[in-house]
């Protein structure tokens, strides 16, 4: 049998209609695998790299250069490595692993989500290995979720990048309209990193954890022309009240982006697509709640519970709203889905639902949970106040109590989270 993701998948299958369920998060979690992606998407026959149907003759290039930035970063860097191999003249990804065995791109391990000095030493690497290319390089830039904070520089950049995290989300809201303003705060962002790279030819490989089809908007849009404004972003900070910024204005000029080919090898609907397909072989009927969901969490779990019926698995993605007031709490938002489900009164005998972080990590160690009849009884047997966990934001103690967190460790990927409720009697 291959290698799981769910590290504890025996543990929580004790139920037949459970196994089901994480049979069928496992295949999302496949499908979006990053070496997987990458093996499966760009291959390099006599000296001629293929992407998507797109081609490049790296002979025409005196230099081949390879930047990244985000959570899968690393793992996309070593699977580049894999492919291109000594072709590589120099490197430097960011992200949250090590990986021991890259040869000719540095790993530098940064925080998230918000930077730190780590961030902004990686900042400066990628900075100088892309600043002054010539016509003669290739910079493949490898761009995943995580990279808006990942990808800091310079040390002021850091700061606002802080500060402006700590503010928002004390609103919840779109991730989109804190992306905006970073791309305003930063000289890689937002283009900035195209600007940086011209007259280079850059390949832009992007794993998208933004959901719908906002692809600008992953790690805050380096290699793409960005439409927005400093009117824009001020628009924002005025509407959420959110401090003082030293705002710049992105790149406008056609003539940074002529080189540019960005190619988006993964996205939710990826993984929402492998689950349909593997609910649909284990004999379910299958809907769509939405790949877009940015509801707060009760609406998102509405429209999820809108689409249950006997025999049908019912999927989502998105990234739904929490509005954090107070601190102290543990857990992200899978989890506090989790419990505001079965304080809702959503799950019954026939039910269970998976809440899911695609890269493993729900603010925590943890990347979601499995809910059903189960994890209610156990919860009552424990003498868990729900309510009060909610209202304290500190979903992370009941579910590890219950016995149902998932644990998947940091997956190397990431597509925004994923939602599976599944209904079987």
């Amino acid at each position: 049998m291959a290698t799981r993701w769910i590290k504890n998948f025996d543990e929580l299958a004790t139920t037949p209609n459970r196994k089901l369920a994480l049979q069928i998060a496992e295949s999302g979690l496949e499908s979006i695998s990053t070496s997987n992606v990458i093996s499966n998407s760009i291959k390099l026959e006599n000296d001629v790299l293929s992407i998507m149907g797109e081609s490049f003759i790296l002979s025409k290039f005196k230099n081949i250069k390879v930047v990244g930035f985000g959570k899968a970063s690393a793992l996309a860097a070593l699977a580049i490595e894999q492919v291109l191999g000594s072709k590589i003249k120099i490197g430097a990804v960011v992200s949250l692993r090590e990986i021991d065995n890259l040869k000719y791109v540095e790993n530098f391990i940064g925080t998230h989500p918000k930077p730190s000095q780590s961030n902004i030493d990686a900042g400066e690497k990628i900075y100088k290995i892309v600043k002054d290319s010539t016509a003669e390089d290739l910079i493949i830039v490898l761009v995943s979720g995580g990279g808006s904070s990942l990808l800091c520089y310079s040390e002021d950049e850091c700061k606002q990048n802080n500060s402006l995290y700590d503010e928002f989300l004390k609103y919840g809201q779109k991730i989109t309209e804190m992306n905006t303003i970073r791309k305003h705060i930063s000289i890689l962002k937002g283009g900035g990193l195209a600007k940086l790279a011209y007259p280079a030819t850059v390949i832009g490989i992007i794993f998208s954890d933004i959901p719908g089809n906002n692809f600008c908007d992953v790690a805050s849009g380096p290699t793409y022309k960005d439409k927005s404004t400093i009117a824009d972003a001020e628009a924002i900070i005025d509407k959420y009240n959110l401090g003082k910024f030293i705002l710049i204005e992105t790149p406008k000029e056609d003539k940074y982006f002529e080189k540019v080919h960005n190619f988006v090898l993964v996205s939710n609907t990826t993984a929402v697509e492998a689950m349909e397909k593997k609910a649909k072989e284990l004999g379910f009927n299958t809907k769509i709640a939405s790949t877009e969901l940015y509801d707060e969490t009760g609406i998102a779990l509405g429209k999820i519970f809108s689409g249950k019926s006997e025999n049908t698995v019912v999927l989502a993605a998105g990234e739904p709203k929490l509005v954090v007031n107070k601190k102290g709490g543990s857990g992200g938002r899978n989890l506090y889905m989790g419990l505001e489900a079965i304080q809702n009164g959503l799950i019954d005998e026939d039910s269970v639902l998976i809440p899911l972080a695609s890269d493993g990590m729900d603010n925590s160690d943890s990347a979601g949970a499995v809910v059903d009849k189960n994890t209610i009884e156990n919860i009552k047997k424990l003498n868990i106040d729900v309510k009060d966990a909610l209202d304290r934001f500190d979903a992370y103690p009941v579910f590890q109590k219950s016995g149902d967190m998932i644990m998947t460790g940091p997956t190397g990927a990431n597509v925004s989270d994923l939602m599976i409720l599944l209904t079987k009697k």
